[in-house]
């Protein structure tokens, strides 16, 4: 190893190598280590589990889209859709249990009046359920 002598006369730079002798000793016990203890996670036990019966899942309701074009026309599930019908087909829908989720997608262009009656409808009627929907933002 080169660490110096004992001469003064020499005036050596300090060593800039590092020493991993030691990392790697501890590296090789953590490996052995794992080796003996891996074995140990895969062991399973046997269980005879007991049979019992549970109430039904209750089915996820389901959704209703309300698209709103840049005109201002309305789109019940890609079915048009005119004002006077809808608070009706929304009264229709609010009694039904569990009640869907209404989903209402306005083009960008649409004027807030529009939305606010159709928002004011599904209140009027019933509905407690209301998303809007968006799309992701562009990179």
């Amino acid at each position: 190893m080169a660490f110096g002598g004992f001469n003064d006369n020499k005036h050596q730079a300090p060593m800039a190598d590092i020493n991993v002798t030691p990392m790697v000793d501890v590296m090789l016990v953590l490996l052995v280590i794992f080796i003996i203890t891996a074995p140990l996670f895969t062991h399973a036990i046997k269980l005879d589990l007991p049979n019992a019966q549970s109430a039904a899942v209750p089915q996820k309701p389901e959704t209703i889209s309300l698209s709103i074009n840049g005109e201002g026309n309305i789109f019940w599930n890609n079915d048009p859709i005119d004002q006077k019908a809808l608070g009706a087909r929304l009264a229709q829908e609010a009694q039904k249990n569990p009640q869907p989720e209404l989903q209402l997608r306005a083009d960008k262009s649409t004027r807030y009046e529009v939305i606010a009656q159709v928002m004011s409808a599904a209140q009027t009627n019933g509905m407690t359920k209301l998303g809007f929907v968006t799309d992701a933002k562009e990179k």
